[in-house]
């Protein structure tokens, strides 16, 4: 049985979080915290990670609010996955993230690899939960 290496981000004006994750044991890792200068990431140092991990589709957490709408950064976070797309043409799948920062923050992993990185872990996790039947 063969499964997809999957890597997941929590997007913020200020940081990046990456997550590693598998389908085959739907198990997720957080990797790193990359900052962000003017909504871009070092995108040296992500496609080092790229070229790491391979992987098969890209997972972008996707802010909602409590009525349905549409979280205030929904165009940057859809900028940043057209970019995603673009520049290394992978599937870029997104995942709804309201709570997952503050999951995060109660995760002890975060004081080493941050909160934005775990955060990552928490979408991936979920995408890998729905999106495996």
């Amino acid at each position: 049985m063969s499964g997809e290496t999957v890597l997941g981000f929590d997007y913020g004006e200020r940081r990046l979080g990456v997550a590693v994750g598998q389908t085959v044991t739907r198990s997720a890792e957080a990797l790193v915290t990359l900052p962000m200068r003017d909504g871009q990431p070092d995108w040296t140092r992500l496609a080092a990670l790229i070229a790491e991990w391979r992987p098969t589709r890209l997972v972008l957490g996707m802010p909602g609010t409590d009525d349905g709408g549409p979280h205030v950064n929904a165009p940057a976070i859809e900028r940043f996955a057209r970019r995603l797309a673009g520049r290394y043409r992978l599937p870029v799948a997104f995942v709804d993230e309201r709570l997952s920062s503050y999951a995060a923050a109660e995760d002890p992993q975060s004081r080493r690899l941050g909160v934005d990185a775990v955060a990552a872990r928490f979408i991936l996790e979920t995408w890998l939960a729905d999106s495996q039947g």
